[in-house]
């Protein structure tokens, strides 16, 4: 009788430094267990972990005491226990377990010299700035931060602010802006690495706005917790601070984890710049990566053909409907890329490559609709007359007639469709769905330039590519 197939553990991670560092502790730890496992990393904001979590497309996580509690399940509470908290999480099919022994609570940080300036010490003291300096206050928020209900909505609550952030960065990038000076503000988390080595400031929450956010690992209920147990404990705020500092130094994630998990240290020779980023060009995830781009890109730019030159028919053929199919599908072109990839892991229940391959396939509508409608269009009339006046059909003349004079204005919005599939195929990453974006994510959430150049520049050369392949020769545009 066949043995079943070991399940794979699958361990998610959030886009941001310390949730990879953690993510890749729990996956190594699982390995040296003897668990196939997997670390699917930077899956998007909580929403989206979550419903990867409730669907079983991952089965842990390292998460945070107050994030459960305000964003997960919605209660004003600040600090429970482990058994209250596992009360409430029981009817969701999820149980929180493993607390690591750090508390990483957000936080406003600030330049030193502009607090002084400013007189800012506590986060109520912006609520006694003037009117003008209040005006001028120049805050930049992550896009989660700001809009989580433990965010900036809780700030304004407690402290009674009116004020209107001025930016929305992404965490990763923030800090470069707060040193640079382009902004005043900028939300935290204290074990950031970024806040010792640029000795900033950070105003205390003297209200306690924020609730304790203790590090801790999520999970669904039928997950065996128990070999994860020898990472209890393990990490307080100055370990991971230190960890999250060399992974933002540039040693890989894994590399990092290790290294704590054999309690060695990461220091090693540092690689030149032009070195370092080759050797993060053609990584060990350079094939995997393009496969996954290429996949996602041919299968959606497939169905975007399928679907988009039968529209684009009727269109031409059925005039009446010409405004309504053309405007439909360009109102679908204008939905942000991550609110269109949340709307179909809602309506789908999943993550992964179908959400992506759908949403690459609702962007490449557009190009192959209107080029078909155009393409057709142009097809001179007296060559229509002519055909019809030979006796063809209405069928023979769209198969052998018009569809053959506008294939070069078709195949040029297919290169289009496909070049706009190849750049938005990078924002997948952030459901789980592989690609160059996998690089270029990771490399936003520990601002590393090389990083993303390691992805950005293939998923470049792929837009080219395609652009080069799919064109029409201009002979055949003058045909």
């Amino acid at each position: 009788m066949a043995q079943p197939l070991e399940k794979t553990t699958v361990v998610g991670s959030k886009r941001f430094t310390e949730s990879y560092v953690i993510g890749e502790l729990l996956n190594l730890t699982l390995h040296d267990a003897g668990i196939k496992a997997i670390h699917r990393q930077g899956l998007g904001n909580t929403a989206i972990v979550i419903q990867a979590l409730k669907t079983g497309q991952i089965d842990v996580y390292p998460e945070y005491t107050g994030t459960i509690l305000r964003e997960i399940l919605k209660r004003p509470d600040t600090q429970v226990s482990l058994n209250e908290l596992n009360a409430w999480l029981k009817p969701m099919g999820f149980k929180a377990a493993i607390p690591l022994g750090f508390n990483n609570t957000y936080a406003l940080a600030m330049r030193p010299e502009r607090a002084r300036a400013l007189n800012l010490k506590r986060i109520s003291d912006i609520a006694n700035l003037s009117t003008e300096q209040q005006s001028t206050l120049r805050i930049a928020l992550s896009p989660e931060f700001k809009t989580r209900n433990d965010g900036w909505p809780a700030l304004m609550q407690a402290y009674d602010l009116n004020i209107n952030p001025k930016k929305v960065l992404e965490h990763g990038l923030a800090y470069d802006a707060l040193v640079r000076g382009d902004v005043d503000i900028v939300d935290a988390y204290s074990t950031d690495a970024a806040i010792t080595k640029n000795n900033l400031t950070l105003l205390e929450d003297d209200r306690q706005a924020f609730p304790r956010y203790d590090a801790i690992l999520l999970m669904r209920s039928d997950f065996d917790e128990r070999p994860l147990q020898k990472l209890a404990g393990t990490l307080n705020e100055a370990t991971i601070a230190k960890l999250n500092n060399a992974a933002e130094s540039g040693i890989s994630f894994e590399i990092v984890a290790r290294g704590f998990l054999n309690q060695s240290t990461n220091d090693q020779p540092s690689p030149t710049k032009l070195s370092r980023f080759f050797k993060l060009l053609f990584g060990p995830d350079f094939f995997t990566a393009l496969r996954d781009h290429v996949l996602l890109v041919a299968i959606s730019s497939f169905m975007a053909l399928l679907a988009g030159v039968p529209l684009g028919i009727v269109a031409y053929r059925q005039p009446q409907f010409s405004t309504w199919i053309l405007g439909a599908v360009s109102i679908l072109q204008t939905i942000p890329s991550l609110a269109l990839l949340t709307i179909l892991i809602a309506v789908l229940d999943q993550i992964g490559a179908v959400p992506a391959v759908l949403a690459l396939f609702i962007y490449g509508l557009l190009p192959i609709v209107s080029a078909t409608h155009i393409g057709l269009m142009e097809v001179p009339a007296t060559l229509k007359e002519a055909a019809l006046a030979l006796g063809c059909n209405e069928r023979k003349l769209l198969l052998f007639i018009e569809l053959p004079s506008a294939k070069p204005i078709i195949m040029t919005g297919l290169a289009s469709a496909t070049v706009i599939s190849v750049g938005t195929c990078t924002l997948a990453a952030l459901v789980g769905a592989g690609g160059f974006g996998d690089r270029i994510v990771a490399g936003l959430a520990v601002n590393d330039q090389a990083l993303m150049l390691a992805g950005a520049i293939p998923a470049t050369i792929l837009a080219l590519l395609a652009q080069a392949v799919l064109t029409p020769k201009r002979k055949a545009l003058n045909k």
